[in-house]
């Protein structure tokens, strides 16, 4: 009970430490001020109709009508019943945005390290190691708060899997189940299906080495017991997971209907994104070196290089005033990688890097050889389309990864599992399990080897001609004298940036030599190596993310402002929608002041991206009636924005003539190139069999009027003097909306690749459509069940912790 009690205040105090470090960095949140992340920024456009409706009447609307022509809030902060795993990540990130999410990641690499059985002090340096790693930071910078959510916890997760095949049952199957429940609420599957890989070579190592050792029957317990704790994590999950799935077959992530693209080729792949889009972030072999040498590829596609550059100097000595040189200087296009462009490098820390190969050579057993495995897997698969063999073998064979893109991301394994291999190697050095010469010849290997690499990128510096995926752009806007002196910029941080990893590697190893001479306290060596990691990555960090990515927070609170055109729109208070040509299909400024059919998400609703694509961009004015676009956003030639009046909208819902009946997806979203959409309407006769009637009577008198808005409930007054087949400008979603025809439910149907109809008889009638989704219903009930089960299992645990401790300090137990 000592021994315990001694470890829980050393936990308790290393939190504590992480709370100050994780504050420290991220230091004006203390002031009130809240970090400025494009994505958050257009997170809250998007959201803007659901946080509204949530706020004035208490309830969830599941849908909005604001972005896309209208798609469910499922990927945008909805919340659900029963959901306490929510309450509990919410009650675990308490500190300040972002400080809460590097916090996460200091305590969830502890806990691994922890689970690895790693000294506290060894087990904080890999802690902030990990937390303080370059793309970490960078991805808070930008507001990908879902990926770091994500990352965080994922080392939680591992622990738990480490302490199921350590035979710690109980506590393994409790972490496991809470990691995975933590892990799926952060609702970034890209990540955790990363971390999926990452397990599954984990896995393969333990079962190879519990064959060797005779273990099978305890490798086959363990998978049992983590496969009910990951099943009871995701359960606890039920409705957010159950209704992304629903959404995400719906999406541009589902399979399309369509086998044709809008140019007329023919799709390469139907069930998932297309390769070339999967594939269009990946990263140079070479450029990978990154994770050593912070700027051996020019860092970030706006690189801030002050006073201190060629560009700089020339921009003054040609009389350019010093602000407007400073402007230019401080958002350089330095990166000259593979990719379209990048907000920062990948770096891990040339100290890290050093440890992690002392780590290939000193540490042995199990550990070492999942997490070289994650690292190759998830480098070799980072590189994309420049190493097609492997992901196209993953794309087309591997379940489930061709729904994500930006494969370059999946980096983030290597950054886990690297400096996890980078602390065990520590931990074999401040450990008597391996002889004094065997550990100076280990470090006299890594540094020759990490020195040489050095040494041979510096050799190997003319064979780059250090052009960039922009270049062509910079040479035509400002000349070949601007695009010269930016590639010699990429060349002097290439150099500069080498020499300073190897300074840092040298100093580390020396520390470590010192130690390994006694001529330090392990203490003292480990303080030391702290600084420097510190000292590294923090300097390199503060390049991307510092205090000036901090504003007010009502700025972010609000943070696009409203223009005259906002203003003059706004004077109209009918129900229609707004498209603004200068943002095009990507961006969420307009809605958060209209309802449009832009937006911005990874997973757009497939319909619409097909209808922009197809026939907005090529300017087909019939679709922009047929969706109630009644105000067109545009420019002057001083470029200002002003709007313009469509008069020829169809309104919220009008009767058409006819339904011209189609028999696939391909011929339908064609002939919307010609049709009267006031008159006519495609029907898809294959998916909708039970449409028998094609051609109505409508007079002078018949209409379908809005009455009532809400995003989830919409009310219509119908008037007819014959039965007709109406059209609604709303977006056809299979699941959840239900339509009443004067209180009594009917069938609806689509047409026009993306609209509602209905058949509606003759006479006054009111129409409503309603969103009630089930499966909120249904995965609220399993959410609730699982999350009491888990509730229970973990009181019980303690409870039966607390009955052993007391058997044993009686001396009962053994």
């Amino acid at each position: 009970m000592k021994n315990s009690l001694k470890a829980l205040f050393t936990h308790f105090f290393v939190t504590v430490f992480f709370v100050i470090a994780a504050l420290a960095y991220f230091h004006p949140v203390l002031q009130g001020k809240v970090i400025e992340q494009s994505d958050i920024v257009q997170f809250t456009g998007m959201a803007k109709e659901q946080n509204d409706f949530r706020k004035r009447t208490g309830e969830e609307p599941y849908w909005t009508n604001s972005a896309f022509g209208g798609m469910p809030t499922y990927q945008l902060g909805a919340y659900y019943p029963h959901d306490y795993i929510k309450k509990l990540d919410r009650l675990i990130r308490f500190l300040p945005r972002p400080a809460d999410y590097l916090f996460l990641y200091f305590i969830g690499f502890y806990i691994l390290l922890c689970c690895l059985r790693v000294d506290y002090r060894l087990a904080v340096l890999g802690a902030l190691a990990f937390g303080f790693s370059t793309y970490l930071i960078i991805i808070l910078g930008v507001g990908h708060n879902a990926k770091a959510h994500a990352l965080g916890y994922l080392p939680i997760l591992l622990g738990g899997i480490i302490l199921t095949f350590r035979k710690k049952y109980l506590w393994g199957f409790v972490l496991t189940a809470l990691a995975m429940a933590l892990e799926v609420v952060a609702n970034h599957y890209q990540m955790t299906y990363y971390g999926m890989l990452l397990i599954l070579i984990l896995g393969l190592v333990y079962l190879v080495y519990a064959i060797q050792k005779g273990q099978v029957k305890h490798f086959f317990i363990s998978v049992g017991i983590l496969i009910v704790a990951v099943a009871l994590g995701i359960a606890a999950n039920a409705t957010s997971l159950m209704a992304t799935k629903e959404y995400a077959d719906w999406s541009t992530r589902g399979k399309s209907e369509l086998t044709i693209d809008y140019q007329g080729n023919t799709k390469e792949n139907l069930d998932g994104l297309d390769k070339e889009y999967i594939t269009r972030w990946s990263y140079g072999i070479s450029e990978s070196l990154n994770l050593f040498v912070p700027r051996l590829f020019g860092g970030s596609s706006q690189e801030n290089l002050g006073e201190n550059s060629k560009t700089y100097s020339f921009l003054i000595d040609q009389g350019i005033p010093r602000s407007q040189a400073l402007n230019f200087a401080s958002g350089v296009t330095l990166y000259w990688g593979n990719q379209p462009g990048t907000s920062g490098p990948a770096y891990i820390g040339a100290i890290i890097f050093f440890l992690f190969i002392l780590g290939l050579i000193l540490v042995k057993g199990k550990a070492k050889w999942w997490l070289l495995g994650g690292t190759l897997l998830s480098l070799f698969l980072s590189w994309g389309k420049n190493f097609s063999f492997l992901t196209d073998f993953m794309i087309d064979y591997f379940p489930l990864y061709d729904k994500f893109r930006a494969v370059s991301s999946i980096q983030v394994v290597l950054e886990l599992c690297a400096p996890a291999l980078a602390i065990l190697a520590l931990q074999v050095l401040f450990k008597n399990t391996v002889s004094q010469t065997d550990k100076l010849k280990a470090l006299r290997i890594s540094f020759f080897i990490v020195f040489g690499l050095g040494i041979l990128l510096f050799l190997v510096k003319g064979m780059f001609d250090f052009s960039g995926y922009h270049d062509n752009t910079i040479k035509r806007y400002y000349g070949d004298e601007i695009l010269d002196l930016i590639q010699s910029d990429r060349k002097a941080v290439y150099t500069s940036d080498l020499f300073r990893s190897l300074i840092y590697v040298f100093l580390a190893a020396l520390a470590l030599w010192f130690f390994l001479k006694e001529k330090i306290k392990p203490n003292i060596a480990v303080i030391l190596l702290g600084v420097l990691m510190v000292s590294d990555l923090v300097g390199v960090n503060r390049r991307y993310v510092n205090k000036e990515n901090f504003i007010a927070k009502r700025l972010m609170t609000r943070p696009f402002q409203e223009s005259p055109a906002d203003t003059e729109i706004q004077k109209d208070t009918t129900n229609f929608r707004v498209f603004d040509q200068t943002q095009g299909f990507e961006g969420a400024r307009t809605s958060y002041f209209h309802k449009t059919i832009s937006g911005y998400h990874a997973a757009k609703p497939a319909g619409m991206e097909d209808l922009f694509y197809f026939h907005i961009a090529q300017g087909n004015i019939g679709i922009l009636n047929m969706l109630n676009i009644k105000y067109v956003i545009q420019q002057d030639e001083e470029g200002r924005s002003y709007p313009v009046l469509n008069p020829d909208t169809n309104g919220n819902a009008w009767f058409v003539e006819k339904l011209l009946p189609v028999e696939d997806a391909n011929t339908e979203i064609l002939d919307l190139d010609s049709l009267d959409t006031k008159r006519n309407a495609l029907v898809n006769t294959i998916k909708f069999p039970n449409i028998n009637r094609f051609n109505f009577t409508v007079d002078s008198i018949a209409s379908v009027t809005l009455t009532d808005y809400e995003p989830n409930h919409l009310t219509y007054r119908s008037v007819n003097s014959n039965a007709g087949a109406a059209v609604f400008s709303e977006m056809y979603y299979p699941h959840g909306w239900n339509v009443y025809i004067d209180g009594k439910p009917q069938k609806h149907f689509r047409v026009n690749y993306v609209l509602r109809a209905l058949m509606l008889p003759e006479g006054e009638h009111t129409i409503e459509f309603k969103f009630e989704p089930k499966i909120v219903a249904l995965g609220s009930q399993i959410t609730l069940a699982s999350s009491a089960l888990l509730g229970l299992i973990i009181l019980s645990g303690l409870g039966y912790t607390f009955w052993r401790y007391r058997k044993k300090e009686k001396g009962t137990t053994p």
